[in-house]
């Protein structure tokens, strides 16, 4: 028998069950009523720790989180016991067709048959920031799942530094040698955002250079009770990822004593409940715009005899 109830769904995705917990992702990617259902359920159990990994295109991120997922399970630990990992896989997509790459499963090769790794590959489906609205979902149904930590890795594009702070805990900025101008980083926010910066690719030349211009970078932003860490790894051959690895740990520890996981997941939460007024009153809207009201104000506007914010205001006050 196929499963479709979502309570049922999550039973069988905390036995155990990968079926089962796909459709579950499947359902806080589609929307409507068993969207509404799984998050529900989902939101009423304790979230997974949340690494984030963002970057340029092409900085290595979906073979260092490959080496990740190697090292932490065989560390077995991230500040509390871990024997399985999840892996969200956020793919840039059409905004008019929706389809997507989805390649970074070709590039976990190792882990796609281990039985303690879910990798999951999600399309931004036109969402301009680069992270899909339905991320934060799949990751509380992650956590509901019994995942304790969850991976995101980002494409990396357009905003999509910045928005992919408001649904992790750590933030991995990770960079190649010879990046560029240091400068494109402070205007993208990456400071604000990063918790760790990781120069892969490390084995090239120019490494001495980028974490130069970093560390100057940081030196700018002035005192910080956690100063991101800049670090070296060669995702290729392993190297300083067991490092990485080491400081995610670090930073774990540093948030729970310091309360500053309890005030950041606080923020989170209000950027999700955002998030959510803002599609419904989007819908709201739509629906607004298909009145007959809707469209003698929009006479009225061709007239002049109403300015567009009188006008939003009347069709708002019955919202």
């Amino acid at each position: 028998m196929i499963l479709r109830d979502p309570d049922a769904l999550l039973d069988a995705a905390r036995e155990g069950s990968r079926v089962a917990l796909a459709r579950l992702l499947t359902y806080a990617e589609s929307g409507g009523p068993r969207q509404r259902a799984t998050a529900h359920l989902a939101y009423q159990s304790p979230p997974s720790y949340v690494i984030g990994l963002t970057g340029p295109p092409g900085a290595g991120k979906s073979t260092l989180t490959d080496r990740l997922l190697t090292t932490g399970l065989a560390v077995g630990s991230l500040g509390t016991p871990l024997d399985e990992l999840a892996v969200l896989c956020v793919d840039p997509s059409s905004p008019f067709t929706g389809g997507a790459i989805l390649g970074d499963r070709i590039r976990m090769q190792e882990h796609a048959t281990n039985e303690h790794v879910f990798i999951r590959s999600m399309a931004t489906r036109g969402h301009l920031g680069g992270l899909s609205l339905a991320v934060p979902d799949a990751l509380r149904v992650l956590g509901a799942a019994g995942f304790p930590v969850a991976l995101v890795e980002t494409v990396g594009v357009g905003q999509m530094e910045v928005e992919i702070a408001s649904a992790a805990d750590t933030t991995v900025v990770v960079t190649n040698p010879g990046w560029g101008d240091a400068m494109q980083a402070n205007k993208a926010g990456l400071l604000e955002v990063a918790d760790v910066f990781v120069i892969n690719k490390a084995d090239r030349a120019g490494v001495r250079e980028t974490r130069r211009d970093l560390e100057q970078m940081l030196d700018l932003g002035g005192e910080r009770a956690w100063r991101p860490p800049v670090l070296e790894t060669t995702a290729s051959s392993g190297d300083g990822v067991e490092r990485l690895w080491d400081v995610l740990v670090e930073h774990r520890a540093f948030q729970e004593e310091s309360g500053e996981l309890a005030q950041r997941r606080r923020d989170r939460t209000r950027t999700e409940l955002a998030r959510v007024l803002v599609v419904a009153m989007r819908a709201r809207v739509n629906d607004l715009s298909g009145t007959s009201r809707y469209e003698e104000l929009v006479g009225d506007l061709v007239s002049g005899l109403v300015d567009p914010y009188s006008a939003a205001d009347e069709l708002l006050g019955d919202v």
